[in-house]
């Protein structure tokens, strides 16, 4: 069931939404090759609570089990939620970021992929596939239309162009 939000609601949620996407614009201004994941991390968690807000993934989770960081950090082959640590980016590497910001109660959440410097030419592809898909998905997100309307054009979109969807640990809801 989908609860309605009032218009107040909605306004503070653009702004949870609008800091997560400015936290991402800080933490892509500083990826480049040898800066580590965990410094990532610090640089979010120190915009976001500089802005007032809290980092929505930290302490996320059951007893001593709690997700300890504030964004996820995927690198390569890891296809989501890598956990920020030592490990520093290298030339070629792609790198997703999924941020989430807790602002008054209310929620913003946000990821991207980008390359670090040169990458393969497949590479390059399935980033370029992956944005396609995304705007596909974006189009059928319309009244009158269902959460399947919007998967189908996304995985039509990649599978046309000889990719693939990852059905696992994937989405929210």
């Amino acid at each position: 069931m989908v609860i309605l939000k009032s218009p107040e609601e909605i306004k503070y949620i653009r702004k949870s939404c609008k800091l997560a996407a400015n936290a991402l614009k800080k933490i892509l201004e500083n990826i480049k090759v040898g800066i580590t994941t965990l410094e990532l991390d610090r640089i979010a968690e120190d915009y976001i609570i500089k802005h007032g807000a809290t980092p929505a993934f930290k302490g996320y989770g059951i007893k001593k089990n709690k997700f300890r960081h504030s964004i996820c950090v995927s690198i390569n082959e890891e296809v989501v939620h890598g956990i920020p640590g030592k490990r520093r980016l290298r030339e070629g590497d792609i790198v997703s970021i999924d941020i989430g910001t807790n602002l008054e109660g209310y929620y913003g959440d946000t990821a991207t992929t980008v390359s670090v410097g040169r990458i393969d030419p497949k590479v390059q592809k399935l980033l370029e596939v992956t944005n396609k898909s995304l705007f596909k998905g974006i189009e059928k997100a319309i009244v009158g239309n269902r959460l399947g309307d919007i998967s189908f054009a996304i995985q039509e979109t990649v599978e046309k162009l000889h990719f693939s969807v990852v059905r696992e640990y994937v989405g929210h809801g």
